[in-house]
């Protein structure tokens, strides 16, 4: 039978508690001494003492993966897809391996982004100096010049950025369904110019300085021998601190300090920096949107900062169970009848692709993704999108109304 540290450590502390809950009243003050030590015992933090180093591999190859011809991710031996689970009973252990993982495919899906995608790295902010912290975008050659379309893809919150849907997808499925990049080829081969945001990377991290205080007895008038036995009895408290601390977290990783990007210090910022310094620069009569999730929300804010530039620029609005709550973000009645009009909401649902959803919130048209799983809803629309954005550019052409399914909706919308 397994027993781990954490428990032979504590095993004593527990026979003696029990052996002293049989005396008098002097051993009940030494049981609550002992309950009070146990309670200053973190014991997630203890269970670190069981984990294997938090060392891992910063490539592919040293984890024993690589991408097949179809995208998939395999293991380089086996041919079996990633395992999370890699060591048994030591969750925070295989977390760890796994968040390694994804930012070295973070780093894999830039490497695609410039190399089979010809999309350039843009610094920002673009007048940054050399010390200060950075962002990037991807942009393609063409996306301030191209006359004719420009498509802009925003991805949701939490750990993935440019070029990435889901970093779940990447790695337990497909490059396809978990990256951008199958919306930039065709959007590349359809005469789009391509602009891919990085709304979540809004800081850097540095490791945090280590402060060293002056002691106060140092300018003191205090008599010397005073002075010496202060020291003594700092240096005697602060050997014990540091002992109980590697005890209690061996493997405690370093504190870090986030330094936050001008300008870029959240999604919302980063979307509206975006399009005053490249999409409204840019040449394109119909600038197309495709925003997942949070990026949805971005695009609102978006619009209620820039509402008539985005007017007069915008086409169409492709959203992925988009977030955006038109409510709480207090978009005006100007904003959700051009929503209405111009933007179409592919969420998670069982029901067919396009099939229309009812919605409670006044903005745009709902359509099912053809999935009811999240992380899936822009793979499964990317079809669907393509077509709404051709028939919203033809219609804006020839000033008819866009496609079918919002002009439907709002029928019954105003019906209602």
């Amino acid at each position: 039978m397994f027993i781990s540290l954490s428990s032979l450590i504590l095993l004593p502390i527990w026979i003696n508690m029990a052996q002293i809950q049989q005396g008098g009243p002097d051993e009940k003050e030494k049981t609550t001494a002992l309950k009070d030590l146990l309670s200053r015992i973190d014991l997630d933090e203890l269970m670190k003492k069981d984990e294997p180093p938090l060392d891992f591999p910063d490539t592919l190859e040293g984890f024993e993966y690589a991408f097949n011809e179809k995208g998939q991710l395999r293991h380089i031996k086996t041919g079996e897809p990633f395992v999370f689970n890699y060591r048994e009973d030591l969750h925070r252990w295989n977390q760890k391996r796994y968040e390694a993982l994804g930012e070295i495919i973070t780093k894999y899906v830039y490497e695609l982004l410039e190399k089979d995608c010809n999309l350039k790295k843009i610094s920002i902010p673009v007048d940054a100096t050399e010390s200060e912290p950075k962002s990037f975008i991807f942009m393609s050659e063409d996306a301030l010049t191209n006359p004719q379309k420009l498509m802009v893809l925003i991805h949701g919150s939490g750990v993935v950025r440019a070029g990435q849907w889901a970093r779940r997808l990447i790695i337990n499925e497909d490059l396809d369904s978990g990256t951008q990049i199958p919306f930039i080829k065709r959007a590349v081969d359809e005469g789009y110019g391509v602009i891919v945001l990085n709304p979540n990377e809004n800081y850097i991290e540095v490791e945090k300085p280590k402060i060293h205080v002056q002691s106060s007895s140092d300018s003191s008038d205090e008599p010397a021998e005073k002075r010496e036995r202060k020291d003594k009895v700092s240096k005697e408290t602060k050997k014990r601190r540091d002992f109980y601390e590697k005890y209690r977290n061996p493997q405690r990783e370093k504190e870090m300090m986030q330094l936050y990007i001008r300008e870029n210090g959240s999604p919302e910022e980063h979307a509206i920096y975006v399009w005053d310094h490249f999409i409204a620069q840019s040449a394109a009569e119909n600038v197309f949107f495709v925003a997942h999730s949070y990026g949805g929300l971005a695009f609102v804010e978006l619009m209620i900062q820039r509402e008539a530039d985005v007017k007069s620029k915008v086409t169409a609005v492709a959203l992925t169970d988009s977030v955006h709550n038109v409510w709480h973000q207090e978009a005006g009645k100007t904003i959700r009848e051009w929503m209405r009009e111009n933007c179409c909401n592919w969420v998670s649902s069982s029901e067919p692709l396009d099939t229309s959803v009812e919605s409670m919130l006044p903005d745009c048209p709902r359509v099912s993704a053809g999935t009811d799983r999240h992380e899936l809803t822009s793979w499964k629309s990317f079809p669907s999108i393509f077509k709404f954005f051709t028939e919203a550019s033809e219609a804006k052409t020839s000033s008819l109304k866009p496609a079918l399914t919002r002009r439907s909706h709002r029928i019954k919308h105003e019906e209602l």
